[in-house]
C-alpha cells in the first residue's frame, strides 16, 4: 500500500515563511503528477501546486509567486517552500498523486500537516 507522509507545517505569523515535506514510502519516479491541495471546512477544495518528473509545474493563481513546488526522486520526498505567508493560506495541506502504471493510474493522498497563518 503507497504511504505519504506530510510534516513541516504549524503556526507562523503573517508574512511568514514555511516548509512542507511529503515522503513517500516507494519510488516516486511514476508519481505523475505530484502535488499539494489545501482544505478548509465548508470550502471547496483548493488546488495548490502540482509537478511533474519532467519538470513542468502548475500553480494555483492565490500562491503564484509565492509557494514553490520540488521534489526529489531520489529522496522519494516533495516540499512546498511557502513564502509571505497570509491568513487566508490557513488550511490543512495535503500531499496528493497520480501513480502511474502501465495502462493504470492510482490516486494516493496523505492525512495532512495543518498551516496557520496568524497573530
Amino acid at each position: 500500500q503507497v504511504q505519504l507522509v506530510e510534516s513541516g507545517g504549524g503556526l507562523v505569523q503573517p508574512g511568514g515563511s514555511l516548509r512542507l515535506s511529503c515522503t513517500a514510502n516507494i519510488s516516486t519516479i511514476r508519481f505523475n503528477p505530484m502535488g499539494w491541495y489545501r482544505l478548509v471546512p465548508g470550502k471547496q477544495r483548493e488546488l495548490v501546486a502540482t509537478a511533474r518528473t519532467g519538470g513542468q509545474t502548475n500553480y494555483g493563481d492565490s500562491v503564484k509567486g509565492r509557494f514553490t513546488i520540488s521534489r526529489d526522486n531520489a529522496k522519494n520526498t516533495m516540499y512546498l517552500q511557502m513564502n509571505n505567508l497570509k491568513p487566508e493560506d490557513t488550511a490543512v495541506y495535503h500531499c496528493a498523486v497520480n501513480r502511474e502504471c502501465g495502462y493504470y493510474s492510482y490516486e494516493h493522498w496523505g492525512p495532512g500537516t495543518q498551516v496557520t497563518v496568524s497573530l
